[in-house]
């Protein structure tokens, strides 16, 4: 339970930054598009496997605080508020911004967070296709 906890908050975490800014969230009445394809554009993959991401369906479950968050002067991951500009993922997860690997890039992050609370939760949605299903 404990360790489901966590990774959904990894999850939620991560997530924030994979969405564009407060102008997509006003395009699907303020919560943001109903499905997003995620897709590097700053460390592009050899092969790059864009991700449907179903945005509408994770908000059924989960609230916006869970997933988005930003970061400080310092770099510091800083908890998400109500109305704040979300940015994109890669923003921050991305190579030159030197974290540690399992979140150094947008590929990174969202397999460490997005395997790790699907395994959590649902260990049949955790499967490469659910995701990279174009």
């Amino acid at each position: 339970m404990k360790k489901g906890l966590i990774a959904t908050a990894i999850f939620a975490l991560t997530l924030g930054f994979a969405f564009a800014t407060s102008s997509i969230a006003d395009s699907h009445g303020g919560k943001g598009p109903e499905v997003i394809t995620l897709q590097a554009t700053i460390d592009v993959a050899a092969k790059p496997k864009p991700a449907l991401f179903p945005h509408a369906k994770h908000q059924e479950k989960l609230a916006c605080a869970d997933c988005h968050h930003t970061k400080d002067a310092d770099g510091k991951q800083v908890a998400y508020v109500d109305g704040q500009a979300i940015e994109k993922c890669e923003s921050c997860h991305n190579t030159a911004a030197g974290m540690e690997k399992k979140i150094a890039t947008f590929k990174d992050a969202a397999h460490t967070n997005c395997k790790g609370c699907h395994t959590a939760t649902d260990k049949a949605l955790a499967k490469c296709n659910v995701c990279h299903s174009l």
